[in-house]
């Protein structure tokens, strides 16, 4: 049995990657072995082992067990454009099957899995498929990052519609203050709480170290572990 979760965020830069670390680092701290998986990645860098992505390197070292890259990152491109500007500049095409290989070559490794989206919930990877889609067929309930800044209400709002018209269960929300000098950050925090349909999971502070945000994410390490049990 695997307590597994797929990240999505409000839009790109709003900090899926530094919560999917503190969230493999909180179910870790649980007991559980917890890996992380970034299916798809644009803006990859060569090395000489071949294309590597920063999200997904830090999701990796995150892990225990450390899973090979290319179970973390089946899908590696190198423009720091969207995946499927990225995979046409290559002459390739986004498919679901090594998504589907390497996530249940994760499975065999570990307990817990943190999938880690790719921008926003609608973010297209190809002409036939977007960015939540990952989600449905991996069949995988959802957490919402809410990057904290002005808009973020209807961001936020909108995105949780589309996950839930999607079909795909909305399992909670964590707030990210990603602007410091956002006005009533409170306020609208007390929004998203009244308005989201699904429960705040934790509120990472403002450049919050590691050891902090990992404590802010113990709400969402306990649903995952009630996943489990169902």
């Amino acid at each position: 049995m695997h307590d597994s979760v797929f990240i999505t965020g409000t839009d790109t830069g709003i900090g899926k990657t530094f919560v999917s670390v503190a969230l493999l680092h909180a179910l870790r701290a649980a007991g559980l072995r917890a890996v992380g998986m970034k299916p798809v990645a644009s803006g990859c860098t060569r090395t000489a082992d071949g294309l590597r992505n920063d999200d997904a390197l830090a999701l990796q070292a995150a892990s225990a067990p450390c899973p090979d890259y290319a179970s973390v990152n089946p899908l590696a491109f190198a423009a720091p454009v969207s995946p499927h500007l990225a995979a046409a500049a290559e002459g390739r095409h986004i498919t679901l099957e090594p998504i589907h290989a390497a996530f249940a070559q994760l499975g065999t490794l570990a307990d817990a899995r943190v999938v880690e989206g790719v921008g926003g919930w609608l973010a297209p990877l190809s002409d036939t498929l977007l960015a939540g889609d990952l989600a449905r067929a991996l069949r995988l309930p959802v957490i919402l990052v809410v990057g904290l800044r002005l808009g973020c209400l209807n961001h936020a709002l909108l995105s949780a519609r589309a996950i839930r018209a999607d079909g795909c269960e909305l399992l909670g929300w964590i707030g990210n203050r990603i602007d410091p000098d956002m006005l009533e950050p409170d306020g609208n925090l007390d929004t998203l709480r009244a308005r989201l349909p699904a429960p705040c999971m934790g509120v990472i502070d403002y450049r919050a170290d590691a050891a902090s945000a990992t404590r802010a994410l113990a709400p969402a390490v306990a649903a995952l572990r009630s996943c489990v049990q169902r």
